[in-house]
């Protein structure tokens, strides 16, 4: 069951997990300060995203997936869109640009720019991200970069 209250002193909890939300974006990615995820990633936060199976649970496993995006594409940038809360869930419609300049995934550097969307659906509990589930366009990196061909009429 989802909680739908307001925090001590009347603060919504809807605009407090706003904030951990857009911090994951803006400070963690944009200002690439991973430290910030111990502040807001809890201890055995699960990651559901089918590009990235294996990441181990809590800040650490955030970590690696920041680690491995930000070698491959050091400018990256987020822009976020609309953040939308209920209870202790935030979903988070965002995009992001950056320029494949180191390896990915054993796949070489090509110098191509990409650009991307995708929906991250946080829950959030005792303003520490607790479970995220993400869905983005990880075939249209792949065709962005030359690795996958597009359909044809494409």
């Amino acid at each position: 069951m989802y909680n739908l209250g307001t925090l001590e002193g009347g603060r919504s909890m809807s605009a407090e997990n706003k904030a951990v939300a857009r911090r994951y974006f803006e400070e963690v990615w944009n200002l690439q300060k991973p430290a910030v995820l111990n502040q807001i990633i809890a201890n055995g936060a699960i990651d559901h995203d089918p590009a990235n199976p294996s990441l181990p649970v809590g800040p650490e496993g955030q970590k690696q997936l920041f680690t491995k995006y930000t070698a491959a594409f050091p400018d990256s940038q987020f822009t976020v869109g609309a953040i939308i809360s209920e209870g202790d869930l935030v979903a988070v419609r965002w995009s992001v640009r950056g320029t494949h300049q180191g390896t990915l995934d054993n796949l070489a550097a090509t110098q191509k720019q990409v650009n991307l969307t995708g929906t991250t659906t946080m829950r959030i509990v005792s303003g520490k991200i607790a479970e995220m589930w993400n869905n983005w366009d990880a075939l249209g990196m792949l065709q962005q970069l030359g690795i996958v061909a597009r359909a044809q009429g494409a």
